[in-house]
């Protein structure tokens, strides 16, 4: 495994977290929906700081534009990861903490390959 990847990695386990420790903070007040869009908003700092820092360091791309990059990225990686959770969740009817935990993981594939290849293009 690559520095990259295992930094990518590390990196998308603190921001998964933070949106999950939000999404927990916060169901119990705000539709489920709701309070994932919320930990989505949190933890993109997170990510965003801590892969330009570590996971994709040699970026050749300029702050601003690795940040408007990443939007959109994470933004795709967001609409991936609610539909998949609406569907858990109320299609399913898993519990929330679980259709959160496994849409994150489907989100996150999508968001590395658009991050490495894009938004931190080397």
């Amino acid at each position: 495994m690559s520095a990259s990847t295992l930094w990518f990695v590390l990196v998308g386990g603190a921001a998964a977290l933070t949106h999950m420790l939000v999404f927990a903070l916060m169901q119990d007040y705000i539709w489920p929906e709701l309070a994932n869009a919320l930990g989505f908003c949190v933890a993109f700092g997170v990510s965003f700081v801590g892969h330009r820092l570590l996971s994709f360091k040699d970026a050749s791309t300029s702050v601003s534009t690795s940040l408007g990059r990443f939007a959109v990225t994470a933004l795709a990686g967001f609409a991936c990861n609610e539909v998949v959770f609406v569907m858990l969740l109320r299609g399913l009817g898993l519990p929330a903490l679980l259709a959160l935990f496994v849409a994150l993981l489907v989100a996150a594939g999508q968001t590395f390959v658009l991050s490495r290849y894009w938004a931190f293009r080397r």
